[in-house]
């Protein structure tokens, strides 16, 4: 175990600076869609649930685009 890093990883090429370290402001939000005006924005932790175009308040997240694969058992 004096390696450091395990055996067979390494990490995927396709991460953003902020897997390095490098966190960018573009990162820190989450998309959500509103439920009213359909509009798409990012909410941070700090902000207000609510709808920066119209205010609503009932915001979907918005789903990933990673593909999700579940084994069976």
């Amino acid at each position: 175990m004096s390696s450091p890093q395990r055996e067979g990883f390494s990490a995927p090429s396709s991460l953003s600076h902020a897997a390095h370290g490098q966190i960018t402001s573009k990162t820190l939000g989450i998309k959500y869609n509103c439920a009213q005006c359909g509009s798409s924005f990012q909410l941070s932790r700090s902000d207000a649930i609510r709808c920066k175009e119209c205010g609503h308040r009932v915001l979907y997240k918005a789903r990933t685009r990673r593909m999700v694969q579940f084994e069976a058992r």
